[in-house]
């Protein structure tokens, strides 16, 4: 966030449960569950109360869940009706899938969504937001590669390969 200092850093896993579930379990900086499910999310954070909130509250959310879902479940027309659709690629085997939201209101909150792979592998999620935030998610086995610094030049030489 633009109001950070330095990068905030949370560790865990997203876990796609079928049809429009989603799970993430953070262990770092704190412990904390949320579920997407049923067109709402569900919150449970360590040493709180459980909360709960409509899905339609949140619209990053929403399109997250949809380009997760359209992803994961072999979607492309899903893909396609939510979300403008730019791909590119090397000879390295190394790939680039942009998405960007082609609901107005959605987009006044997500400008795009952009996943980094190399081959079979997704490596990066990386999701801009209108205002110029960024959130960057290492997947798979790149996760475990978080450099100590986490600028946003380090982890984008990770995403491509480096």
């Amino acid at each position: 966030m633009q109001v950070l200092e330095r990068p905030l850093v949370v560790s865990g896993e997203l876990s796609w449960l079928g049809g429009d579930t989603l799970e993430r379990h953070v262990l770092k900086p704190h412990e904390e569950t949320a579920r997407i499910a049923d067109g709402k999310v569900t919150q449970q954070r360590e040493g709180k109360g459980e909360r709960s909130f409509s899905l339609e509250r949140a619209p990053q959310l929403k399109v997250l869940v949809d380009s997760f879902v359209a992803l994961l479940g072999g979607d492309p027309g899903r893909l396609r009706k939510a979300f403008a659709i730019a791909r590119r690629g090397d000879a390295r085997g190394t790939w680039t899938l942009t998405l960007t939201p082609r609901d107005l209101d959605v987009a006044r909150t997500v400008a795009s969504i952009r996943i980094d792979g190399q081959g079979n592998e997704a490596r990066c999620m990386w999701m801009q937001e209108a205002d110029g935030d960024v959130a960057i998610d290492l997947l798979g086995s790149l996760a475990a590669k978080m450099p100590a610094e986490p600028t946003r030049e380090a982890l984008a030489a990770l995403c491509q390969g480096g």
